[in-house]
């Protein structure tokens, strides 16, 4: 065997600072936020970009009404094509009770009123 020498190898064995936790290693060393605030401006309206097959054909304007819709079952996954349909519908939550059962489980029970 070959003599080891009086002097201990560096600790990390040749990679760098590996065990080190500081200099920029992870999020913290980037400085400030990236991208936009979650919960900016809650009054600010944006206009509507649509995500469905439907919602894309309701904004072009190739379906005209709600009954198109229907005639043909289509589901309805964004509500911005109900609003732009029935701009003046209103909606309001009358009652909200939680009413608990065995095992600690919760169901809601709710009164809403649309029209």
């Amino acid at each position: 065997m070959a003599d080891r020498g009086g002097a201990a190898p560096a600790r990390g064995g040749g990679f760098g600072s590996r065990g080190d936790r500081g200099g920029d290693r992870g999020r913290g060393g980037r400085g400030g936020r990236r991208g936009p605030r979650r919960g900016g401006n809650k009054n600010e309206e944006k206009e509507w970009q649509p995500v469905t097959k439907l919602g894309r054909l309701v904004k072009a304007g190739k379906i005209k009404s709600m009954e198109e819709i229907y005639l043909h079952s289509l589901p309805i996954k964004e509500y911005q094509i109900v609003d732009f349909f029935l701009p003046a519908l209103k909606d309001e939550v009358m009652k909200v009770r939680a009413h608990h059962t065995i095992a600690m489980r919760r169901n809601w029970r709710l009164a809403i009123a649309i029209g």
